[in-house]
């Protein structure tokens, strides 16, 4: 199990639009389009528990792109488990509606989009992301994401493996 009383400690990855590169904790692709779990204006960070789940994440449309792989040493919390059906029940998100693949028509067409507001009540009671199974194509049942807005949060860490400072050469 990746959480342990509600706190994830381990590697998580991201796979980065190159754009990004430079800055991969600021979550500012996110904010400016949105996401499944994050409105317009909200930064966020898209991560996997495997650097794989990353790459089918962040290539979902059309062919690869270029992408930058990332990983991060990660202790991060209280982290929402999706796979808590009780949990779920009490913010009255069923677990079908957390796939749902109208998402993105819905924030397109300027519509609400109900996982996005399921993460702004997870994040107006302090949670600092969630775990989330993947649904990039392609992905078992078995790949899960961790969606952050509060890494930078008090009793977060979210530090960029970087020893060989490659991203600042960019």
């Amino acid at each position: 199990m990746p959480l342990k009383d509600g706190r994830y400690t381990g590697p998580l990855y991201r796979a980065l639009n190159p754009v990004y590169a430079r800055e991969p904790l600021s979550g500012r692709g996110a904010e400016l389009y949105g996401g499944r779990f994050n409105t317009k204006g909200t930064p966020a960070l898209y991560t996997a528990l495997d650097p794989t789940t990353a790459l089918r994440e962040a290539n979902q449309v059309g062919s690869l792109q270029p992408t930058i792989l990332v990983s991060y040493a990660a202790s991060l919390g209280p982290i929402f488990d999706t796979r808590n059906e009780d949990a779920l029940e009490q913010y009255s998100m069923p677990a079908t509606l957390l796939a749902d693949p109208a998402w993105r028509t819905r924030m397109l067409d300027g519509q609400a989009v109900p996982t996005q507001d399921f993460a702004s009540r997870l994040i107006a009671d302090s949670f600092a992301g969630l775990l989330i199974r993947s649904f990039a194509k392609g992905a078992p049942a078995s790949d899960f994401n961790i969606v952050l807005w509060n890494w930078s949060s008090e009793g977060c860490i979210l530090d960029v493996v970087d020893d060989e400072d490659r991203l600042s050469r960019m």
